[in-house]
């Protein structure tokens, strides 16, 4: 019983850091109905900058505050730079653009960084467990963080101008721009986000699988099985998604298919998911009339 207890509390940890990226993936996919495929290799990449910054001497929590801006400015680039003269491009040419990106991360991470693992630190400390062992300090405190991103995603689109233009921007660019909305600022707004957030969760999910250029490409896969099973189109259900993938992936790890074959369990999950209710749990079936 401790044991499964232990997974559950060790699935909702990675939940969280799963629902931060599928949050990402939602974002823009909003923004350009796309999915974009270099989500993880810019959070990869973002997670060396902050280790570079820790190595030449600042402190966790200061690398961390220069992080998540830097990526920021990196997304809403790719956006302006990169994305934007696709706008009124096939689709095949933006999902060419988000694999050449994909490839581009990973080849110039491992090229700067080497293709070597390397340890990153974790700023709670390496203490015993708490709450009776069942957690370990960097899964409760991450997921705390995890929590509290969300939280202010949420307010922010909830509550602010600028989060409801954004909003407005992703869900219909037309009659946005007729009301004044500035759509390509807003759109470079949300690529920013959704770097910023996959950079926290990048650093987030380092300490526990070590850090190289390829570290993100399970974590996109689970955050994209969670995206799907919540609702792609649902910012909100993609972070419930994010942490049921999570359970699911523990507890099936540890009692159904192996260590070795969790992955597994996110391509069951994207299957099922789109052959069952491809719209998600908590996503809308859009119709329209031809």
């Amino acid at each position: 019983m401790d044991g499964f207890i232990h997974q559950i509390i060790s699935g909702i940890a990675s939940g969280g850091i799963y629902a931060s990226v599928a949050l990402a993936l939602v974002m823009i996919y909003q923004a350009t109905h796309h999915v974009n495929f270099a989500q993880g290799e810019m959070a990869m990449f973002s997670t060396y900058i902050a280790l570079t910054l820790i190595q030449a001497g600042l402190p966790y929590w200061a690398a961390f505050c220069i992080t998540v801006p830097v990526s920021f400015v990196i997304g809403a680039l790719i956006q302006r730079v990169v994305m934007e003269p696709l706008s009124k491009a096939p689709v095949l040419a933006s999902v060419g653009v988000f694999i050449g990106l994909l490839l581009t991360f990973n080849s110039v991470a491992g090229w700067i960084f080497t293709y070597t693992l390397k340890p990153f630190p974790t700023p709670f400390g390496e203490g015993k467990p708490l709450f009776g062992g069942f957690v370990s300090r960097h899964e409760l405190g991450s997921t705390a963080i995890t929590l509290v991103v969300l939280l202010s995603i949420w307010a922010f689109f909830r509550f602010t101008k600028l989060g409801l233009a954004m909003r407005a921007a992703a869900f219909n660019p037309v009659s946005s721009r007729l009301v004044g909305v500035p759509v390509a600022r807003m759109l470079a707004l949300g690529w920013g986000l959704a770097a910023g957030i996959g950079a926290i969760a990048g650093m987030m999910v380092a300490p526990v699988i070590f850090l190289d250029p390829n570290m993100m490409a399970g974590v996109l896969l689970y955050a994209f099985a969670g995206a799907l099973l919540g609702g792609i189109t649902n910012p909100l259900g993609a972070v419930i998604g994010g942490f049921i993938v999570g359970i699911i992936e523990n507890l099936g790890g540890a009692y159904v298919v192996g260590t070795e074959l969790k992955l597994t369990t996110a391509l069951f999950i994207i299957v099922v998911v789109l052959t069952v209710k491809p719209a998600g749990l908590f996503g809308k079936t859009l119709v329209s009339r031809v």
